[in-house]
């Protein structure tokens, strides 16, 4: 939902909210920055009473000795931004915040009349769509807070080892555990996966079909010697699968089998479907960042079905066949997985509700699609996440910009060697996966998905979406299992969905975009700097405050800060207020 309060002495609060998570921005005329120290946040959920929000940046003349780790209350210490986060929030409930504009001096403030805003966060379950993202690596500071530090296995107590699992994984197993149990004699439970170890799933759908479900379930076993079979095999076998359930995806082997989704029939009518980035592994639903999204839908469950149901069948060639004749398996399969999903070629080609986009294909529309969505002619905003580099076609629409252009933000697992320049420049900004190994760090006690055991190789960014124009009124968001990339277009087993129109799961996607994107924007930027010289960035004044209102300098037309200010302020324009 998008949120507008009234304007008081020149100040606007804007919003936006998901699930668990609200963007805002704060709008001040000239006039009404002038001795502004930063403001005074206040929250109340459901009519409770006004607590302070808390912050970590103090005025260095009130805390002459800040301490890593410490937090202060913003009623003393005020935050110093125009954009600002809330990342606390519970779903379906409603807060009221209250800005308060300090001025004077830190030591004798004045409290202005707030900016009051009252909004409503999004219901995990609602509509079409539920969309869940786990906390990912994003939130470590408040992991080390919390649980010390330590993997959930070295926890002192089963009771803190299991909180530190369901803080981590943020309800994103527990959606499709849900859906599993739902389904009862006479329902079916058909899906795909590459990664294929995580035991709480595989339990439940085993006790699924020992309890009269059907249950098939196409696995890549594949025989590579760095892909997941002998992992999986171990897995499947522990949970105690009845014969006939896992479907062993065998042929093609140079292409990986990537998809995880799984469909529910009710009584043999497609009724619901789950997709997204998640691999059905501990690292994948506790540890590196991703995203679940259950559809609602009997037209997009049927389309999954046909595309479940030609996979069950091994298509594709094998090493065993002579060239020729793989060559022709393989065509002929791109050619039925193209008729089954028509891609759009463009966006205005995009019907409005949910499009399936299935791979491998015979060319690469799709990718083509992808890049006209994020491009310099087509959103004013496009978010994306890529965890295995950014693809050249994306890459040139993307090098496409200009200074005063679409803005464009890029999230990384790690910093790629663009062969076309991506900066401010072309108005991209991005950030990758990244810890804080330099002075500054001291000031934040981290740790990553490696450290806690959870991910061997991709430990911060699994996600896989983009978002076109997500804040305007027909936002576009893909979603799924493929990276952006040639070979998911054309090679591996994968899906997307794409929706145009639905203006709930874009916001819950931005504001979990936000979330991460800015969470490591701080920290990439830290490392490139440190990067480019010998000489480390002092980190004594890390966290201070600035003592007047020189820090609205920082918003000055032309910088990104006054660039998410701009663009948040958008949302909310046709709404009263």
């Amino acid at each position: 939902m998008r949120y507008r309060s009234r304007s008081v002495r020149g100040i606007r609060a804007y919003a936006v909210c998901g699930v668990n998570t609200a963007s805002f921005a704060l709008t001040a005329t000239e006039f009404a920055r002038k001795g502004l120290l930063g403001f005074c946040v206040e929250r109340a959920a459901e009519g409770g009473p006004f607590l302070w929000m808390r912050g970590f940046k103090v005025f260095r003349s009130l805390v002459p000795d800040p301490q890593p780790g410490d937090e202060v209350s913003t009623y003393s210490h005020p935050i110093q931004a125009l954009v600002w986060d809330d990342f606390t929030l519970r779903p379906g409930t409603t807060y009221t915040y209250r800005f308060h504009p300090m001025r004077g001096t830190p030591a004798k403030p004045r409290r202005n009349q707030p900016i009051t805003i009252t909004l409503t966060t999004e219901p995990l379950h609602a509509g079409v769509s539920d969309v869940v993202f786990n906390r990912g690596v994003a939130s470590s500071q408040a992991y080390q807070r919390r649980f010390g530090g330590s993997s959930p296995d070295d926890q002192p107590t089963p009771e803190l080892r299991q909180q530190a699992l369901d803080w981590l994984s943020r309800d994103l197993d527990e959606v499709l555990l849900d859906l599993i149990r739902s389904a009862g004699t006479g329902d079916a439970l058909h899906g795909a996966f590459y990664e294929f170890t995580y035991a709480p799933v595989l339990d439940e759908l085993a006790a699924a079909a020992h309890r009269g479900v059907e249950v098939r379930l196409v696995v890549d076993f594949k025989q590579n010697a760095d892909g997941p079979r002998a992992a999986s095999e171990v897995a499947i076998a522990a949970a105690g699968f009845p014969a006939g359930v896992i479907v062993p995806r065998e042929a093609r082997v140079s292409a990986i089998a990537h998809n995880k989704f799984l469909v529910l029939s009710r009584s043999g009518t497609p009724s619901a479907v789950w997709t997204g980035s998640t691999n059905l592994t501990r690292g994948g639903v506790h540890g590196q960042s991703n995203v679940g999204h259950l559809v609602r839908d009997e037209q997009l469950a049927t389309a999954f079905t046909a595309y479940f149901d030609l996979l069950a069948t091994d298509p594709g060639g094998r090493s065993s066949d002579a060239a020729g004749a793989k060559r022709a398996k393989n065509a002929a399969f791109k050619a039925d997985v193209a008729a089954l999903s028509p891609a759009p070629a463009e966006r205005s080609g995009v019907a409005p509700g949910i499009t399936p986009v299935f791979s491998p294909r015979p060319d690469l529309g799709p990718l083509g699609l992808y890049a006209q969505l994020i491009g310099a002619g087509t959103a004013s905003l496009a978010c994306a996440t890529f965890a295995f580099g950014i693809a050249q076609e994306i890459a040139d629409a993307a090098a496409a910009g200009t200074p005063d252009g679409p803005l464009r933000f890029f999230l990384l697992e790690s910093r790629g060697k663009a062969t076309v320049r991506l900066d401010a420049s072309r108005n991209v900004y991005q950030a990758w996966g990244s810890e804080l190994d330099h002075p500054l760090g001291q000031w934040v006690a981290e740790t990553t998905t490696r450290e806690l055991g959870l991910n061997r190789h991709v430990a911060f960014i699994h996600d896989k979406f983009l978002l076109s124009d997500p804040l305007g009124a027909d936002p576009v968001v893909v979603t799924g299992s493929a990276n952006f990339s040639r070979a998911s277009t054309t090679e591996n087993d994968e899906n997307m969905i794409i929706i145009r129109g639905d203006r709930r799961v874009a916001d819950i996607y931005f504001t979990e975009f936000n979330r991460l994107f800015f969470h490591y924007y701080f920290r990439s930027v830290v490392q490139r700097l440190a990067a480019a010289t010998s000489e480390p960035e002092s980190d004594q004044h890390a966290l201070d405050l600035v003592e007047n209102d020189t820090w609205l300098g920082k918003y000055a037309p032309g910088t990104l800060r006054a660039k998410r200010v701009s663009k948040l302020a958008e949302v909310a324009d046709p709404l009263p207020g």
